[in-house]
């Protein structure tokens, strides 16, 4: 009864995401706005984090096999990817180099400003 009672408060945000994502006019996905919306409620102390933690912890467990369509989508048309895996394989470094450098220097902008 504790899981459910955790994954509805999980999908009421949910629903309010959609609700933000027709009433609100940028190109934002509802996800997004569902999570900045339970995140704010949390940081808030709107809703405590037990009301959410083991129902949160099972769906990251799951979470794997989010990834699973696409890696078999990959393999599916990988006739198509073998002929610019070059391209590809670049395009990886280059985005993954960007997020570390976007991800270090946000974190060093939030150490620098709690001192």
């Amino acid at each position: 009864m504790k899981y459910i009672r955790q994954l509805c408060i999980i999908f009421i945000f949910s629903f309010l995401g959609e609700l933000c994502h027709a009433v609100i006019p940028l190109s934002v996905p509802p996800s997004v706005y569902g999570m900045v919306l339970l995140f704010a409620a949390l940081k808030l102390k709107i809703v405590p984090k037990e009301a959410v933690r083991e129902a949160g912890s099972f769906l990251v467990a799951l979470l794997p096999l989010v990834f699973v369509v696409p890696a078999v989508g990959l393999l599916e048309h990988w006739h198509m990817i073998v002929g610019r895996a070059v391209a590809f394989g670049c395009l990886i470094f280059v985005s993954m180099i960007l997020t570390f450098g976007v991800s270090g220097l946000i974190t060093q902008i939030f150490i620098r400003s709690r001192k």
